[in-house]
């Protein structure tokens, strides 16, 4: 189900249903939605933090849940964007109204974490957007601001994306497209809501994690026979994905995690194709979770053949 667009001046409501948010990040990024919606904010985001609750958390798992229940049914909200990502979107998932998001589907936008979300929504049959959130806006450059503004509001094509991938196999390629988080795509094996890989073109992108922890995420997909299922991988921003301190006693080369992706994919005899502006950089190009789309890894170039709204 590919929900409807959200119209120049309606309502986006924005809600943190993970981690809490570092307010002059935040209102940078608010900031850079021009005039473009009218604006929410719920309570928590900015509330000071709550006693009792970890810090990694911005509410307790019942509160962060009611917000974003509220705005999944509230008809006047057309649109949700996360306030930031970080852990705790897993805690609340039971607790989250798929029915209401059914009977009234809107965009759901964030990635990192939130491709518990992502894989939640699309479990209950409705398309999200893997996008930046608020907190990441406030550091992104005018194209990509604009290309979520366009994701939301434009009911087309995205087409084929202006990137250079350099392709490690060939041939043409086509499935849904999935871009997500490889820590969050391990951790949803199991669950009700594990991220549908299967046939899939995955875009996969990572932050903070070290080359060996990379492998044993991508290892434990293999031994579970999940990195199997998709029929490629394209590779996304692996951010400081990096190991000073190694075994050795030498730092890795800079392209290491890049390499232990590789490796792990050419072992399931998965194709790949790497360089996808979508992560924790400096780019992240939002992207429609679940639209059909192309991959020429001849010509190195993807071509997304579904809207992210209608």
């Amino acid at each position: 189900m590919i929900p409807p667009r959200i119209r120049r001046g309606q309502t986006l409501a924005i809600c943190s249903p993970a981690g809490p948010v570092k307010r002059d990040r935040f209102e940078r990024g608010l900031a850079r939605f021009g005039d473009a919606f009218a604006l929410r904010v719920e309570g928590s985001v900015l509330a000071p933090h709550p006693a009792g609750v970890p810090s990694y958390l911005n509410a307790t798992d019942e509160q962060r849940a009611a917000e974003l229940n509220a705005l999944i049914a509230d008809p006047d909200v057309r649109a949700i964007v996360l306030a930031r990502g970080g852990y705790g979107l897993m805690r609340i998932l039971p607790l989250l109204d798929a029915a209401a998001l059914v009977r009234d589907p809107k965009p759901l936008v964030g990635f990192s974490d939130a491709t518990a979300l992502l894989a939640w929504a699309h479990a209950a049959g409705v398309r999200g957007i893997h996008g930046p959130v608020v907190a990441q806006i406030s550091d992104l450059g005018d194209a990509d601001v604009a290309q979520l503004i366009s994701v939301l509001t434009e009911p087309r094509a995205l087409g084929v994306r202006p990137w250079q991938l350099a392709s490690h196999g060939t041939g043409t390629l086509r499935g849904p497209l999935i871009p997500a988080n490889l820590t969050m795509v391990s951790m949803m094996v199991g669950t009700r809501w594990r991220v549908p890989l299967d046939g899939a073109l995955a875009l996969i992108e990572e932050v903070g994690e070290k080359p060996y922890e990379i492998d044993r995420y991508l290892t434990q997909l293999m031994l579970t026979g999940e990195l199997a299922k998709p029929r490629a991988v394209i590779v996304g921003e692996l951010t400081r994905c990096v190991e000073t301190t190694t075994a050795t006693g030498e730092p890795d080369p800079p392209d290491a995690a890049l390499q232990t992706f590789l490796e792990r994919l050419r072992a399931a005899r998965v194709p790949a194709a790497v360089g996808a502006p979508v992560g924790h950089g400096d780019r992240n190009e939002a992207l429609p979770f679940g639209a059909d789309a192309i991959l020429d890894l001849d010509a190195g170039t993807l071509d997304i053949v579904d809207a992210a709204v209608a």
